[in-house]
Parts: structure tokens; sequence; C-alpha cells
């Protein structure tokens, strides 16, 4: 699937790319992506291995000796031994906490490198599209000041104009060439930014389907706060709760005792030949056994077990920190969305007063009512206009995937 659609890109394919297309690109080639998964996996497998000091450990020795005393002979030893520690004081289980609370931890990891992935891709997308309507926009600017240089030289040429016009008209008219120029570098910038995401070549081009169009009404910011509180980091921040109250089991465990359970078999051949020393030798021998071992004394334990109680409490107030700084960012997200959306207004009502008054200027200029600085000035105020208003319809859309991110939202549209 991947190749293919690289394939279609490289060769010019007239297919259109979509989102949804370029985020599941991304999700197959971008490496911090893979690094997380692959992450979330070997942390599947340390979760698993904590689990073994819930189950016997067996160990087999085999030892191979020659002796040069009295005589030279050899020795062969081989034991067999089982070992089930019956009680830990709960360190068994606090490690077996951790390593649960370590993979959910990198499982939200990968759930942030994916949110932060889909925002990256939407606002390289989007960008695209509005480099675009730019370039399209500079052309259009370009036909304007072409119309204005000409108007101005067939102006000159009847002797109803003065040359100033008609070099007023061409500074303008290279302008336009060299903002043309410039968007096309701009156009290739961020086609290049958003190659990087998805694992095409960084100078292949070709037709995005999408627009800057956005009809959307904010939903409620209590809403979004609700939301705001399943974001990655808080997750996260919860789990390093979790783990410094293992981690003070962990400390505690230290003050009581361990209780081991042992069998062992033991065989043992070989030996001096006709002696015997201290009667016949043994050659099997079979042990059952239980140990217990405590510390008594270890002063470090009781600074570490403490310590623990303090991480416990700089964990808790982390936590409050990460969703104090959440709610605000959401908080700040919304109102740039409401700004954004207004400023979209004020840029369209502008456009059609700029285009007015080119229109007026214009036709004022070829009966000799108006002077061309006059034309001039109001053909660049409706170019920037134009521009104004691209940018506005980009910001509006950025900001929709601001608050996404900012909520962990997949589409803030699916809330309606």
């Amino acid at each position: 699937m991947l190749f293919a659609l690289q394939l279609l890109f490289t060769c010019g394919s007239p297919f259109a790319m979509t989102l949804e297309e370029a985020l599941s690109l991304s999700k197959e080639t971008l490496p911090s992506y893979k690094a997380s998964e692959l992450r979330v996996r070997s942390s599947e497998q340390l979760s698993k291995a904590s689990l073994g000091p819930f189950f016997p450990s067996i160990d087999a020795t085999a030892q191979w000796d020659r002796h040069y005393s009295v005589e030279e002979f050899p020795t062969q030893a081989y034991n067999l031994i089982a070992q089930y520690t019956i009680f830990d004081g709960g360190r068994r289980r606090a490690n077996r906490g951790i390593a649960l609370i370590t993979l959910d931890t990198d499982k939200e990891e990968m759930r942030k490198t994916l949110i932060d992935l889909t925002s990256n891709v939407k606002t390289a997308f989007y960008t695209v599209i509005a480099q675009k309507d730019i370039m399209e926009q500079r052309n259009i600017q370009l036909q304007n000041a072409q119309k204005t240089f000409e108007v101005a030289e067939g102006r000159y040429k009847y002797g109803v104009a003065k040359l100033s016009d008609v070099l007023q008209a061409s500074v303008r008219l290279e302008q336009s060439r060299f903002n043309v120029i410039q968007s096309e570098g701009d156009l290739k910038k961020a086609f290049s930014d958003l190659n990087s995401f998805i694992g095409n070549p960084l100078e292949s081009s070709y037709e995005i389907e999408g627009s800057l169009d956005l009809l959307l009404t904010l939903p409620e910011r209590e809403r979004l706060t609700e939301y705001a509180v399943g974001r990655p980091e808080i997750k996260q921040a919860e789990n390093t709760v979790k783990v410094t109250r293992f981690t003070r089991s962990l400390t505690g465990s230290a003050f009581y005792p361990v209780f081991n359970a042992s069998a062992t078999y033991q065989n043992t051949s070989g030996g001096l030949r006709g002696i015997a020393v201290g009667g016949p030798v043994v050659q099997e021998d079979k042990i059952l056994g239980i140990s217990a071992t405590w510390n008594l004394f270890e002063l470090g334990k009781f600074f570490r077990h403490r310590a623990s109680k303090l991480d416990e409490l700089t964990a808790l107030e982390r936590l409050n920190e990460a969703k104090r700084i959440l709610m605000l960012d959401v908080s700040k997200a919304c109102e740039d969305f409401i700004t954004a959306s207004n400023q979209l207004k004020v840029a369209q009502e502008q456009l059609k007063q700029a285009e007015y008054n080119y229109s007026q200027a214009l036709g004022e200029y070829k009966v000799g009512k108006g002077d061309i600085l006059s034309l001039v000035q109001a053909e660049t105020l409706l170019s920037n206009a134009r521009e104004q208003l691209v940018a506005s319809r980009l910001n509006l859309v950025l900001t929709k995937v601001l608050i996404e991110r900012s909520t962990g939202i997949e589409r803030l549209d699916s809330l309606r």
C-alpha cells in the first residue's frame, strides 16, 4: 500500500491526496511513532518478566575437580536446586505494579506521539493548501498589475499620462512577479514539511484534496475540559503518583523478613580409591529447607522510606501542575479560535471593500479622473486583502487543530 502510493506520487499521479491518507502514511513511516510502538512492545515483555518472582526458580550446577593431595583423583558434583520466595514484605507485588504502570505510561506516550503526529500532519497539510491559495492569489495580483501597467502605458502613448505613471505601474508589476516567485518557493517548502511526515521524497509535489473553508461551532469549554483531562500527560502524571506509592511499598519491604523455601538434589561421584576417611562417601543427597533473612538495622532504609513519602507528595503536586497548564492551554486555544473567527469575518468584509476600491480607482484612472498612485495603492490593498483572507482562513483551521491537540480529540467536529 505504501509503495503503491509513493509510486503514484513520484510518477505525477493525477489522484489527489486526502488528509486521511496523509495521516495513514505518517503512521507507517514516521520513525518517532515506530519507536513508541517498539517501546510499548518492550514494556509488555518486561511486564511479563515481573511475574518471575511469583514462580519458583530452578538452577542446575555441575562441577568437575581433580585433586592432588595423597593421590591424584577426580570428583564430579551435580546439584539441582529449586527455590521459592514465600514472603518478601511486598517487594514482588510492588515491582509487578511498577512494571504494569510503566507499560501503561509507555502506551500513553505512544498515544501522545500519535496526537502530536496528527497535529503536525494536519498543520503541514493545511499549510500546503494555504500556500497554493496564496500562489493563486498572487497570480491574480500579477494579472491586475499587468492590467494596470497596460492601461498606464496606453494612456502614455496617447499623451494623456506622464512617464512617471508607466514607471510606477512597472515597479508594481515587477513586485508582483517577485511575490509570485516567493510564493512558489514557499509552496515547495510547505510540500517538503508534509513529505517529511508521510515518507515521500522531499521535493515531490502532487494534488491536495482539501479546503480551508471551516464551518464549526466551538463546543462548550466545560466539555472540552472533560476531554482534556484524558490527555496522555495527565494519565502519565497519574501513573507517576501510582509508581511512587509502589516505591514506598518497595522501600517498606526492607523492614520485613524474607522467607524462602528450597529443595536441593546433590549427586557426587569420584574420590580417593581404597581409602575411606570418616566413613563411606555419600553419593546422593536430598535437602528440603526454609530460610528466613531479616535485616535488623541498616541506616539507609529509614531515609529511603521517608524519601519515598516525599516523592509521592511531589508527584501529586506535579499532577496538579500538569492539570493547571493543560486547562490554561485549552482556554487560550478557545480564545484563539474566537479571535480567528472574528478576524476572518473582518478579512472577508475587507476584501469586498478592497475589490470595490480597486474597481473604482481603475475606472477613474481610465477616464482621467484619478492618478496612478491611487490606482497602484488600490491594487496593493486588494492584493494584501486577498492574502490576509487566506491567512485568516488558515489561522482559523490551525486554531481548530490546536484545540484538538490540547484536548486529545481526533476531530473537533465529532463533538457536535
